[in-house]
């Protein structure tokens, strides 16, 4: 696919000449960081000795019956690792040993190999289920597959800022160049949140930040038993893998990282949503290229200017009348946000907006409107995505900034980018301390070599952040998937890709330098059965739309 000129010309332009992110953070003193370390060791030796008393898991998990769940303690604050536990909850299945072309042949154990699939937010505790697919069947064979919930998400610690029965406003707005009273009333809400947050969660809130979840991770693997560590991490799981790597080089058995975050401590995490929101803006125009292909299914226009005007259509009659009262132009965007995360979410949303805007509300109802009974799983990620980013780093508090900076990027990039700005907006109104953001790196011969994936287009993790992933971890390679778009490759469709990981994860081989393989094949254009919210094994690995 080509690269629109949009993003590569015009949207680079802006993003090199945006104002940079002011101070404001309190320091980090050597002695703080000492006692941390200490007590990371603290930790790690008393979970090492306590282990994980496996079980069967909660029943709300819906499990199947080769899970096995439990619990590991690591302290909130590992300044203090004698105070306040809390306790994370884990899942198991034992590797399989079977090799799955050739049943009579065992396979010997590997180790555990541990998941997280991004965010800040996200649980990986349904992540080994993976192993029955095809992709996965030989990684299965040598590894447990063990999956978490890390701190503040679901059992483990939860967070909340907002009351969960509060917390889907729908149907809402999405405006593209929102107007000033607009803004004053996000900028409210924005304090609100951030007060909430506190009050909801105490004087811990500081402590959800990516650092500890680094050192809960070092906790984890000892309470496993494993010397060193075999660790995947998806999206936000890169970034925190790569401070991990920094923290305890010696602790890395291997590392995948999979749609790698940018760890330039100068683009945590403001700058990195800014950019974001432009990769986005590009990925929209591969969709909407692609629906103007398939216009013969659709009927949403030849060209993508035309499908833009169908969209802008169907976003002014929810504006007039939400859809089921539920689905107003807000709910609309995050479906087709969404499809910037996984094309093959594509043909759904396509079909859903071809329909609404021939009289048929049904299927985008069933795709964009809000739920009950995910209010709370909802509301618990995003408090952790607010808490871990707020805290993680220096972000502008001074709103003229996020409007400038913002108001010149949606000149170009329109999409996505109001949407994001006012998700992040209760970091400029945090109020407890914030971090210094790690200088992630290593020298050589600190760290055993790690692979990086990433495709070319991805909108959540663009590609410039692979590279200098790939710069500041030596010894690692990059394996790009070309001409594609989806976040988070590992373990899905490109055999190519798998081959790669599969090599390393089973072998320890790596190509001598960076590799690429061929895109995956565009979806077909069809009409689908349903639309309701099916859960993709694969995409289910990775953060959900919104997030890293």
């Amino acid at each position: 696919m080509r690269a629109p000129a949009l993003y590569s010309a015009a949207g680079s332009l802006i993003l090199t000449t945006l104002a940079a992110t002011p101070a404001g953070s309190v320091p980090r003193v050597p002695d703080t960081a000492a006692a941390e370390l200490r007590g990371t060791a603290v930790a790690a030796a008393r979970a090492r000795a306590a282990g994980i008393d496996f079980g069967r898991c909660a029943a709300d998990l819906e499990a199947p019956a080769t899970f096995r769940c439990g619990t590991v303690s690591v302290p909130l604050d590992y300044a203090h690792p004698d105070g306040k536990q809390i306790r994370l909850t884990v899942s198991r299945v034992a590797a399989t040993h079977t090799d799955p072309h050739n049943s009579k042949r065992r396979v010997p154990r590997q180790g555990v190999l541990v998941y997280n699939p991004g965010g800040p937010g996200a649980s990986g505790m349904l992540f080994p289920m993976i192993g029955v697919l095809p992709e996965w069947k030989r990684v299965a064979a040598s590894y447990d597959l063990v999956g978490y919930a890390p701190r503040g998400v679901g059992r483990s610690a939860p967070l909340s800022c907002v009351d969960p029965g509060h917390f889907f406003k729908a149907p809402s707005q999405a405006p593209t160049h929102p107007s000033a009273s607009y803004k004053e009333a996000r900028i409210n809400e924005a304090k609100a949140y951030a007060q909430g947050c506190l009050k909801r969660s105490g004087s811990g809130l500081r402590h959800y930040t990516s650092l500890n979840n680094a050192r809960d991770l070092d906790v984890l693997r000892a309470a496993l038993g494993e010397d060193r560590l075999t660790f995947m991490g998806a999206s936000y799981g890169t970034y925190f893998g790569a401070l991990y790597a920094t923290l305890f080089p010696s602790h890395v058995r291997r590392m995948v990282l999979d749609s790698a975050v940018n760890p330039d401590p100068e683009r945590i995490w403001y700058r990195n949503n800014l950019e974001q929101s432009a990769a986005f803006e590009g990925r929209w125009a591969d969709f909407r290229e692609w629906i103007a292909r398939h216009d013969d299914v659709y009927g949403l226009g030849d060209t993508a200017a035309k499908v833009q005007a169908s969209y802008d259509r169907a976003s002014r009659r929810l504006a007039r009348k939400a859809a089921a009262g539920k689905v107003g132009p807000g709910q609309l965007q995050g479906a087709f946000l969404s499809a910037g995360y996984y094309d093959d979410f594509w043909p759904s949303r396509a079909d859903a907006l071809s329909r609404f805007l021939k009289g048929d509300a049904g299927p985008l109802v069933r795709l964009a409107a809000p739920t009950a009974e995910t209010a709370a799983e909802a509301e618990n990620s995003n408090a952790v995505y607010t808490a871990v980013e707020c805290n993680d780093a220096p972000w502008p508090t001074d709103w003229k900034t996020w409007d400038q900076d913002n108001t010149r990027l949606a000149r170009v990039a329109p999409f996505e980018t109001w949407g994001n700005a006012f998700m992040n907006l209760p970091c400029a109104y945090w109020p407890v301390p914030r971090q210094q953001a790690l200088d992630v790196r290593t020298g050589p011969g600190e760290l055993p070599p790690t692979l990086i994936l990433q495709a070319e287009r991805d909108a959540a993790t663009p590609y410039a952040g692979a590279l200098e992933m790939n710069r500041r971890l030596s010894g690692s390679v990059l394996v790009t998937e070309r001409d594609a778009g989806t976040h988070g490759i590992g373990g899905g469709p490109n055999q190519c890709v798998n081959g790669y990981l599969e090599a390393y994860l089973l072998e320890g081989r790596l190509p001598e330098r960076r590799a690429s393989c061929a895109g995956h094949p565009e979806p077909k254009a069809s009409v689908p059965a349903d639309h309701t919210r099916r859960k993709n094994p694969r995409v289910s690995l990775t953060g959900e739309a919104g997030r890293r």
